[in-house]
């Protein structure tokens, strides 16, 4: 049997913090398809031929996902732009650079057809997202050469994604149905999508 190709590229999936709102780890949590959502993202990952990394504090995954690589905040107590710039560095050191995806994992819905779509966007675009109502999904999104932006943004003082993919003039890619976009914050939100109660 020869040996597995090469993955492309990195994809980032932010596990995001303490999940005060919901009370249990969101990557955990019940994928619509059966399995987690953790397990979803992974699949996802597999299906586009991306090397998987956890990014954000994944102590709730320590035993599950083992072989998958994990990445702590840089700096830590920014929020997810911490996360995006250690991921960033990531894929410099083992990518040579290449475009990244980052994925939220508590999107139940977002297809890897769409992922497909934010790779094959333009190249020379530094970050490629869905934006809607003005607002960006940066945790949705494709990145690319963000050094100096990103950088000149941690300078400023700022630490939120909105501003950063303004300053880096990101590219907006339309998002056929909203729903792709759709996350879990609470719990009610898992309840109205038909899924059940997560666990106290």
């Amino acid at each position: 049997m020869g040996e597995s190709a090469p993955m492309a590229g990195t994809l980032g999936i932010f596990v995001g913090g303490g999940s005060r709102r919901m009370g249990w780890p969101k990557g955990l949590l019940v994928a619509p398809e059966g399995g987690t959502l953790l397990d979803r993202a992974l699949r996802l990952a597999a299906e586009l031929e991306r090397r998987p990394v956890l990014v954000g504090d994944a102590t709730p995954y320590a035993s599950v996902a083992r072989d998958v690589p994990r990445l702590e905040d840089d700096p830590p107590g920014i929020g997810p732009l911490g996360g995006l710039r250690a991921l960033r560095r990531h894929a410099l050191a083992h990518d040579g650079g290449a475009p990244f995806l980052a994925l939220a994992v508590d999107m139940p819905h977002v297809p890897a057809s769409f992922l497909r779509a934010l790779l094959e966007a333009p190249a020379d675009a530094p970050i490629v997202a869905p934006r809607r109502d003005d607002h960006w999904e940066p945790l949705l999104a494709r990145y690319g050469a963000i050094d100096d932006a990103l950088e000149a943004h941690l300078a400023a003082g700022r630490r939120d994604l909105q501003g950063l993919l303004d300053r880096a003039g990101a590219l907006a890619l339309p998002l056929p149905d909203p729903r792709w976009a759709h996350d879990w914050d609470t719990r009610g939100e898992v309840l109205a999508d038909g899924m059940p109660e997560p666990p106290r």
